[in-house]
């Protein structure tokens, strides 16, 4: 069944598969540590994070997870989205936007013929997404848009920014490109992922963003705690990660392109697998990262041997 978005905005979880407890009675953000459950494996009804994404989706025209990198973002997305229509993948479609990435991907723009004749107008995901719910109004549908601020979403949505907003859903509109009419249907969900220090989000559109609420995805230590207990880490070694990980993240405040996430770590299983994440992810961020200033990353470095007790590598962040 559908999200009925028109009800006080607390309905939407009567359509979960499962009824869930009383929004006011579940926890605060806590969330599960992404695994090897698929992707588009539903989540239990009683996930906190579902609940306040259904909840804020009676009330915006879709929802943004905002963090760094490694904070499980596009998982929840695209579980969140995979709850909500039943896990029918036929309801669904993912999309990742890059620089290059316009209207003419998004809405509706031309291709080929088929017969090699010319070219013709085609329907894009969003506008496919918006005629197969309008024909199917009991079920949800969603869209669910990694990486949202590497393109410029304004001009992506073009025309239909308007209309996703939640208090116009169901008004027809024109289309650019041609003269047909369409409406971005109450029963259609918009999922997004961002980093909020890629440099496109300062260029997104604050028409665009007032229409989406946000969720703060954030480096959760609890979560990285699950993830060495669950792969068996030493208790002594994961205490010393963890000790790591809420040092990195307490100076991210000052800088906060340093921010690590917790699914950095969710293949670790002992100090061998510890050391290859440094070797060939975590060192090079960390340069990246702190390059202006070559004495916070020989601290983090000293850090981090203190964690599995190695040398420095040979070729570690030179000025």
């Amino acid at each position: 069944m559908a999200l009925d978005f028109a009800n006080d905005p607390a309905a939407p979880l009567e359509y979960l598969p499962v009824p869930p407890p009383a929004y006011a009675a579940a926890p605060a953000l806590t969330r599960e540590p992404p695994t090897e459950v698929s992707e588009q494996a539903p989540l239990g009804a009683e996930d906190p994070l579902l609940q306040t994404t259904a909840k804020l989706l009676a009330t915006y025209g879709g929802v943004i997870f905002t963090g760094p990198p490694g904070t499980g973002k596009s998982w929840y997305a695209r579980r969140i989205a995979s709850t909500l229509v039943e896990a029918d993948e036929d309801r669904v479609v993912y999309l990742q936007f890059h620089p290059s990435y316009q209207y003419e991907d998004f809405v509706q723009g031309m291709a080929p013929r088929r017969d090699g004749d010319g070219f013709e107008l085609v329907e894009k995901p969003f506008l496919r997404m918006c005629r197969a719910a309008e024909d199917d109004a009991e079920r949800t549908y969603a869209i669910v848009i990694d990486e949202l601020s590497r393109a410029e979403p304004g001009r992506v949505f073009g025309e239909a920014l308007t209309y996703v907003e939640r208090s116009k859903r169901g008004l027809r509109f024109q289309l650019a490109m041609d003269d047909a009419t369409v409406q971005v249907p109450d029963n259609l969900v918009i999922l997004a992922t961002m980093n909020p220090l890629d440099r496109g989000v300062d260029e997104v559109d604050a028409a665009f963003e007032r229409r989406f609420a946000k969720i703060s995805m954030d480096p959760d230590v609890s979560v990285l705690e699950g993830f060495l207990a669950g792969n068996g880490v030493d208790e002594d070694l994961r205490a010393r990660i963890v000790r790591f990980f809420r040092s990195v993240n307490e100076r991210a405040r000052r800088n906060p392109l340093a921010a690590i996430g917790h699914t950095s770590f969710m293949n670790v299983t002992d100090a061998e697998s510890l050391e290859l994440l440094w070797e060939h992810e975590l060192r090079f961020h960390f340069e990246k990262a702190y390059r202006p200033n070559l004495e916070a990353f020989e601290e983090i470095e000293r850090d981090w041997r203190d964690v599995y007790g190695g040398e420095a590598p040979d070729d570690s962040f030179a000025a």
